[in-house]
């Protein structure tokens, strides 16, 4: 059967964040005093949303301030969201290209962050739907917010892609019996990759793949 839905990841596939998010955490660490992180050091850490990320970063010597430090995290970051945060190359081409299909984005960030973000680039118009990691009771990797996708836009294990940067993508998509298309310009290292059906290091071959599935 051919694709009918497209599910895309944000951080990493979509969108190079990665500067935003490190201006973000280095601005709420200054009251614990910690030194400030390297945008390579933050990719690191990033995809299972805020919560894990604040506690990986703040560790066990400073747990206890994690609920101040992720909400001095929400707020900087939620005004400075789209600083330097850009589409990585091919992306937009490759969105025109697939208009033929449902697209969704399925991302571990914030609904409402990843709303004003994709707003913020002039992007949100591409996507039936856009889910975070709060949208469903549990995120990627579970297959949740995948499933909630495909029921909210009529589309079936069978018709349905996802596309992202990391173990989370893939393996959410393999949870949900969905074809998966790993990406190796963002976040995660190619080896996290190598249960995806597809591996790709360039977005825009993503086109070809999807419309030769059916």
């Amino acid at each position: 059967m051919a694709i009918k839905l497209i599910l895309f990841d944000l951080d990493g596939t979509l969108i190079d964040t990665k500067l935003d998010i490190t201006n973000a955490i280095n601005h709420s660490l200054e009251p614990l005093g910690l030194p400030e992180l390297e945008a390579d050091d933050v990719i690191k850490l990033v995809g299972e949303g805020i919560t894990k990320l604040m506690e990986k970063i703040i560790g066990p010597r400073h747990i206890d301030r994690a609920p101040e430090v992720k909400e001095r995290f929400l707020a900087y970051y939620s005004n400075h969201i789209h600083d330097f945060s850009t589409p990585y190359q091919g992306v937009m081409e490759t969105l025109t290209s697939l208009n033929n299909y449902k697209k969704a984005v399925v991302s571990n960030k914030r609904e409402e962050l990843s709303q004003r973000l994709l707003k913020g680039l002039n992007m949100a118009h591409f996507f039936e739907l856009i889910l975070g990691g709060d949208s469903t009771p549990e995120h990627k990797p579970s297959p949740m917010p995948v499933n909630r996708a495909m029921e909210l836009l009529g589309a079936n294990p069978d018709e349905t892609v996802i596309i992202g940067d990391s173990n989370y993508d893939i393996l959410s998509g393999m949870a949900a019996e969905i074809i998966t298309i790993g990406v190796t310009y963002g976040y995660r290292p190619i080896e996290n990759l190598k249960d995806a059906d597809y591996i790709i290091n360039d977005i825009r071959k993503s086109i070809t793949i999807i419309r030769g599935l059916v």
